[in-house]
């Protein structure tokens, strides 16, 4: 699939999952987001309103400030030729799933990297204090964490070596199920013990926004799960009813 015609869907798939994840979770809310009053729905739009700006904002900013760097960066990869996936020459469909778990490799080390280094949680606890955690979360990322994160990604991308297609159909994967794990909904509990064998499910990220510094500190995947359960990073919770969102900066409002 040419990178345009991914690009062109990339918007309004995301607002579409968002759009679908919105009404699940107004049917069948897994916790009560915001307390019953006169001013409940007007909370609840104004938290969504202000993350899905700030991602907007966010995406405005890769869009026009890195995405010409992160396409040069594979194109001088692409003619030298230099990165693991010229230099193993693999068959198409291999090079498109080693690809794929490259890039999603490389999100759980820069996920887990900002939980580890100070300097980046700094602009990271800002999408986990999110008390009222639902599927806009997945937008609300400090403008800092997005600048350092596009820069880090410029070697990365040169270092693996993928073609611009193979990017944005992970960009697009990605954050179908980024926000599909935020979202405040629960699954029945089998079908989530199925779903986490192999991508990241919302008991596994609700866990991993728990106010709890231990628990904060598992559950780094993004896509796939096994990341964790290989650097054994992977946490469930016994009563997921029991979690509370939120940094311990911030005092829980639940």
């Amino acid at each position: 699939m040419p990178a345009d015609t991914v690009n062109a869907i990339r918007l309004p798939a995301a607002l579409a999952v968002l759009a679908l994840l919105v009404l699940w979770e107004s049917a069948q809310p897994f916790f009560p987001l915001f307390e019953r009053g006169p001013h409940a729905g007007r909370d609840r739009l104004w938290h969504g309103a202000r993350n899905v700006a700030l991602g907007l904002l966010n995406g405005a900013l890769v869009r026009f400030g890195f995405l010409g760097v992160w396409i040069a960066a594979m194109a001088w990869s692409r003619e030298y030729p230099f990165g693991l996936l010229h230099w193993l020459a693999l068959p198409e469909w291999l090079g498109w799933l080693a690809a794929i778990l490259l890039l999603d490799g490389w999100t759980y080390t820069w996920h887990r990297l900002n939980h580890t280094m100070p300097g980046l949680w700094r602009f990271h606890r800002l999408h986990h204090s999110d008390q009222q955690m639902d599927a806009t979360t997945a937008s609300r990322f400090h403008v800092g964490e997005i600048v350092l994160s596009s820069i880090a990604r410029v070697p990365v991308l040169a270092l693996i070596g993928c073609s611009v297609e193979q990017l944005a159909v992970y960009e697009t994967v990605m954050f179908a199920v980024v926000q599909f794990q935020h979202a405040n909904i629960g699954l029945p509990d089998a079908l989530d013990r199925i779903l986490r064998v192999v991508i990241v499910t919302p008991h596994l990220h609700k866990v991993h926004h728990s106010v709890v510094v231990a628990e904060q500190q598992s559950n780094f995947s993004s896509v796939f799960s096994w990341w964790d359960r290989m650097a054994r990073t992977l946490r469930l919770a016994p009563d997921l009813s029991a979690v509370v969102f939120g940094v311990d900066e911030l005092p829980p409002t639940r």
